[in-house]
């Protein structure tokens, strides 16, 4: 599921999916705003940080995201984003079936769960 880079004589390029069904989002979470806590029962997740310095959690692990840096959330993996600090922006790739209904949310600050 993660990107990868092949060089060639004029420089490289990035490939993120290759013939797959994919969905491509650009975020924004507003400072002091997250995500909910939440697992997708038929889609992983790509983030490549644009902006700001969220926090990053997958499973058990909690990060901390620069710009440039690049995350995974596979297939029924736990997950949330949250903007500490500043406006984050994360383009997100989606591989699976997607449908915005395929969110359990296991904790939400908006009362959705």
């Amino acid at each position: 599921m993660m990107p990868f880079t092949e060089k060639r004589p004029w420089g490289e390029f990035r490939e993120f999916a290759l013939n797959e069904p994919a969905t491509v989002k650009i975020l924004q979470i507003v400072k002091g705003q997250e995500f909910s806590l939440q697992v997708h029962e038929h889609r992983g997740e790509f983030w490549h940080i644009l902006s700001g310095h969220p926090s990053v959690t997958i499973g058990e692990k909690v990060m901390q995201g620069n710009p440039g840096d690049e995350f995974v959330a596979l297939v029924g993996v736990v997950h949330r984003i949250e903007a500490p600090k500043d406006d984050v922006r994360i383009l997100e790739i989606s591989r699976g079936k997607f449908d915005e209904g395929d969110i359990v949310r296991i904790e939400d600050k908006y009362g959705r769960t």
